[in-house]
């Protein structure tokens, strides 16, 4: 599990931004065929591999470990013979707030609305938070939300600019709500 020193670090000096670089704490355990000259290198190995790419609810998305501050003593834990490292680094994540604007891809549309994806976050926007002169052209290939001059056209693998209107943080996932309602949002030409 990731630990940090000081949640307000994370949370309470946000000024709007979703990246944060942040001390965590992790516990690795490492087979005992890699207890060798090359530990240390295993570490470092096996710490980015774990970490990268995964999501903490509490802190986001993993995007890349900068540094390994400190590598602790290791125990050997009873019945494997795994030794349990205490690792102490620094790592950029990437966490979004309600109010933020991103730049999404476009990759999926419906009916009910567009799913969008920027980096690891996916983002749905709801049918109510495109603007009311967009209709849904299910006739369209692949299918779009189209503006009714004909001028405007969002289908899978536009680049769109959303505002996040809402989060939900699960304990491995974050779930966003956006919107493209709003003046200067929508897609990016």
């Amino acid at each position: 599990p990731h630990r940090c020193s000081s949640t307000s670090e994370v949370i309470g000096q946000h000024s709007r931004t979703m990246f944060f670089h942040i001390p965590l704490e992790r516990d690795l355990h490492i087979h005992p065929r890699h207890c060798g000259p090359s530990l240390l290198n295993q570490l470092r190995s096996q710490l980015h591999s774990e970490v990268e790419g995964s999501c903490s609810g509490r802190f986001g998305y993993v995007v890349t470990v900068t540094s390994v501050d400190n590598i602790g003593l290791g125990k050997v834990q009873e019945g494997t013979g795994f030794v349990v490292y205490p690792i102490k680094y620094r790592a950029i994540v990437f966490r979004p707030f309600k109010g933020e604007v991103l730049d999404a891809v476009v990759t999926q549309v419906s009916k009910m609305g567009l799913f969008a994806e920027a980096g690891p976050l996916n983002i749905f926007v709801s049918r109510h938070l495109i603007p009311a002169d967009m209709e849904f052209d299910p006739n369209s290939t692949p299918p779009a939300f189209v503006s009714e001059d004909q001028s405007v056209r969002i289908a899978k693998d536009d680049e769109v600019r959303l505002k996040i209107v809402g989060t939900r943080v699960d304990a491995q996932e974050i779930f966003s709500i956006g919107s493209i309602k709003e003046d200067y949002l929508g897609l990016i030409s």
